[in-house]
């Protein structure tokens, strides 16, 4: 199945493209995409701790199920802000 991978901010620069188009097993789940990411990419995984994932738009958890078309994105954490 084809998913389109979106990384923000320092997530691209590694990754060398703010987008992906990555192929993936039918039924796999974002924490085993997120596994064969890092294999790609070694230097995301030091920031898997404090990654924020999501998928079409939601957050979502290492064990969601992935399907055809979907969108993941990654994101740095972001502070800041007025109080």
């Amino acid at each position: 199945m084809r998913l389109r991978v979106k990384l923000f901010a320092t997530y691209g620069e590694i990754a060398g493209s703010k987008e992906l188009m990555w192929t993936a097993k039918e039924g796999e789940r974002l924490g085993d995409f997120l596994d064969a990411l890092f294999q790609k990419y070694p230097r995301l995984a030091g920031h898997r701790d404090t990654m924020l994932l999501a998928v079409n738009h939601s957050f979502a958890p290492p064990d969601e199920v992935l399907h055809e078309g979907d969108e993941i994105a990654l994101m740095p954490p972001v502070s800041g802000g007025a109080a």
